[in-house]
């Protein structure tokens, strides 16, 4: 019986016999497929630290910033792994970083706000981004699938053809 033929969809819906395709055109959307994989799960994860980071900051506002009183020593976190010493100067109010190094002074129900509307942002790209990565691998599957049975008929071709001339 011979080797069921690899399809997949072409962006205006029609079914393409991926056996069709010269193994040279398969290799190259393979390649292309690969890369942009892989630039997507980079990019998940870049999403997934940030969201971690907003969520983070979300819980320490939650547990109680106005808890302290003024004037409170404290580390002051400048990147990751680098803090400097502080002192808490209005329980009222915080500094948010709104992104590429810019802070805002904002209240902390206001910043709490801010951090929760942030983590349900990133949680929707997440989930669309996880959809695009999934429908990427099945199309990646599915054309190196359709490599494989390119070379079982290549090499069935080829022993039959050695088959004849013996």
């Amino acid at each position: 019986m011979p080797p069921k033929a690899a399809a997949a969809s072409s962006p205006d819906g029609q079914q393409i016999d991926l056996t069709t395709l010269p193994s040279q055109t398969l290799l190259n959307i393979k390649r292309q497929l690969d890369s942009e994989l892989s630039t997507l799960n980079t990019s998940f994860t870049s999403l997934r630290t940030a969201q971690s980071r907003f969520t983070s900051c979300h819980q320490t506002l939650a547990a109680g910033i106005s808890t302290r009183a003024s004037g409170t020593a404290l580390l002051v976190p400048l990147t990751t792994s680098l803090y400097v010493p502080g002192t808490l100067a209005d329980v009222g109010k915080v500094m948010v970083d709104v992104g590429t190094g810019f802070y805002v002074e904002k209240s902390v129900k206001e910043a709490e706000a801010f951090y929760k509307g942030k983590v349900g942002e990133l949680g929707t790209n997440l989930k669309d981004l996880e959809k695009i990565l999934e429908g990427k691998g099945q199309n990646l599957r599915i054309v190196e699938e359709g490599w494989l049975q390119l070379c079982i008929i290549g090499t069935a071709k080829a022993m039959l053809t050695i088959y004849l001339q013996c």
